[in-house]
């Protein structure tokens, strides 16, 4: 395994929040797959002049005789906050607020956590009305007293959704060059609200963050994070689809459209469908961030979510220094929560204080050099 340097650490962990940010918020306005299909989007961003896609969704452009808030391209009510030239500082997420809540839960517990702490700081920390899906039905779960894993599977038909999978940077974050241990950590958190491929979505993605810090190529990290997760699976076994439409050199387009059939009827907001997405984000970005996102939001289903697990790996890959300064200064190194106590917190001070966890975790010899 290659050492990660302490400066090099630092720049791939900044890196790792302004792309998850950055790509959150490009993905917000279009955030609804059953509606903002991959055409929608492109015929949007073509009646903009937007294509290639190289900076913040563009504000609707009005028509003659029509309003901006048109029948063809409605976006969601957020898009004032999160289009080009009105952004300032992050909009509020769930896609940020559980990274933000993670690395919560391991300065409050440490790598030790258990799954009932997590759902304890849920409680704590975190709106009810501000989960979704999967999540709100387990907090719903924990408020009626319930215990995990009944959690997770009691009146709730969310199980392997992408809640858990969202959830999961902060795990590749800390554990830089160490899949494996990624994905236990990721996996201790995702069973208080998913199972199956839910659950499998998570350790995934935290290993594959993880991987990011001492991959030499996308591909590379995403071969590592299949390791993780049984071969047998449905996850794995469309990340390998993708990777195999990829290799023979088949377009981006027809790749998503060859598994969009093949997953047809799991739902937009589905772990499987979105893993497939953002695969092909990743390997057909080739590590550039900007393309790497603007790839993964163009590819639709649940945009903001996509955007931001890719804008986390193509950031770690690169590091923040590489991250294109239309992405970054509109954040204005602030982020909006609804997480209590973290409203406003710069990105800048979130990313040291992962770095600190990073760099005093039980690492193997050589994974952190000064």
């Amino acid at each position: 395994m290659t050492p990660v340097g302490v400066d090099d650490l630092a720049d791939r962990v900044l890196g790792g929040w302004l792309g998850r940010i950055a790509g959150n918020m490009l993905g917000k306005p279009v955030e609804r797959g059953d509606y903002w299909t991959r055409d929608r989007i492109d015929r949007y961003l073509r009646q903009a002049d937007a294509l290639p896609l190289t900076d913040y969704l563009p504000e609707p452009v009005r028509p003659s005789g029509r309003s901006d808030e048109s029948d063809e391209f409605v976006l969601r009510p957020e898009w004032r906050r999160c289009v080009r030239g009105r952004i300032h500082g992050s909009c509020r997420d769930d896609d940020v607020d559980y990274a933000i809540l993670g690395l919560h839960l391991l300065e409050t517990h440490g790598f030790g956590f258990s799954t009932e702490q997590v759902g304890d700081l849920w409680l704590l920390r975190l709106p009810y009305l501000q989960t979704f899906t999967a999540e709100r039905a387990a907090y719903r779960n924990l408020a009626n007293g319930l215990k995990p894993p009944l959690t997770a599977t009691y009146d709730n038909p969310y199980q392997e959704w992408i809640g858990a999978l969202i959830r999961a940077d902060v795990y590749g974050w800390t554990s830089p060059g160490m899949p494996r241990r990624a994905a236990s950590l990721a996996r201790r958190d995702a069973v208080l609200s998913h199972t199956g491929n839910g659950v499998y979505g998570a350790m995934w993605a935290a290993a594959l963050v993880a991987a990011a810090f001492t991959a030499p190529t996308v591909r590379d990290a995403l071969d590592t994070a299949l390791t993780v997760i049984p071969a047998s699976s449905r996850l794995a076994r469309t990340v390998r689809r993708v990777m195999t439409l990829h290799e023979t050199g088949l377009g981006w387009e027809d790749t998503l459209d060859t598994v969009a059939e093949e997953t047809a009827g799991l739902g937009w907001i589905h772990t499987i469908p979105n893993a497939a997405v953002l695969t092909a984000g990743l390997l057909y970005g080739e590590g550039d961030f900007t393309r790497s996102i603007a790839l993964t939001v163009r590819g639709g289903l649940d945009t903001d979510s996509n955007g931001a697990t890719a804008g986390s790996v193509a950031g770690v890959l690169g590091g923040a220094t590489a991250i294109p300064p239309q992405w970054t200064v509109p954040l204005e190194d602030t982020v909006h929560s609804a997480v209590f106590g973290f409203d406003g917190v710069r990105i800048s001070e979130l990313a040291e204080r992962t770095v600190r966890l990073a760099a005093g975790a039980d690492l193997p010899a050589g994974a952190v050099t000064s």
